[in-house]
């Protein structure tokens, strides 16, 4: 007989979900059996925002909302993209493909990664995943609009789209320090795990 036990003491020790099998005659504990989590948690499927039914523009009012306040994050979004449209008159794009580009522009290919290797600390470079690149780059235009001087945050994210997208200002900087970083550290990719 088995007989799943929701001990705390047992499945600190042993980790995952702990299992005791009873000797069925003597009705005492024989042996302690755990199963280990075997599997990674699925992804969640980000919706789409209402106005332009990109699941993308969803992922970043997601990084730029405080509180779960998304209704204001998406009002802020929004706002910034109309600024940025009305600074950029001549600009064959729509402000949404001026995002995309400016977004493009400050992702980074590699990062610096620490490694201890017999007492030692190296900097390792290595490639970065394809959806770590795409919350980097979101997470780095966020953080640099935040320290803009503006009137709204509205102003400051549309000042740092359109820096971006000039291949210019503060994350644009930040991205090519990572590679600065990486490249320095070129020696140590053997490293690597």
């Amino acid at each position: 007989m088995r007989f799943k036990v929701a001990d705390e003491r047992l499945s600190k020790w042993f980790g995952g979900t702990v299992e005791v099998r009873l000797n069925a005659t003597k009705k005492q504990k024989t042996e302690i059996f755990t199963k280990m989590r075997k599997s990674k948690p699925k992804k969640r499927i980000v919706l789409p925002d209402p106005v332009f039914n990109e699941s993308g523009v969803t992922k970043f009012v997601n990084h730029l909302m405080f509180d779960g306040k998304k209704s204001i994050a998406f009002g802020i979004f929004y706002d910034s993209l109309e600024v940025v449209k009305n600074k950029l008159p001549n600009e064959e794009k729509s402000p949404l493909d001026i995002w995309k580009k400016a977004l493009e522009n400050i992702t980074p290919l590699v990062e610096v990664k620490s490694r201890r290797v017999g007492g030692a600390t190296f900097q390792v470079p290595t490639e970065i995943r394809p959806d770590r690149k795409e919350s980097i780059s979101m997470k780095n235009l966020i953080l640099y609009a935040r320290k803009r001087g503006g009137r709204s945050m509205a102003d400051k994210l549309a000042a740092e789209i359109i820096d971006a997208f000039n291949n210019q200002g503060g994350a644009y900087k930040r991205k090519e320090d990572m590679h600065r970083m990486a490249e320095a550290n070129r020696a140590f990719a053997h490293f690597r795990f």
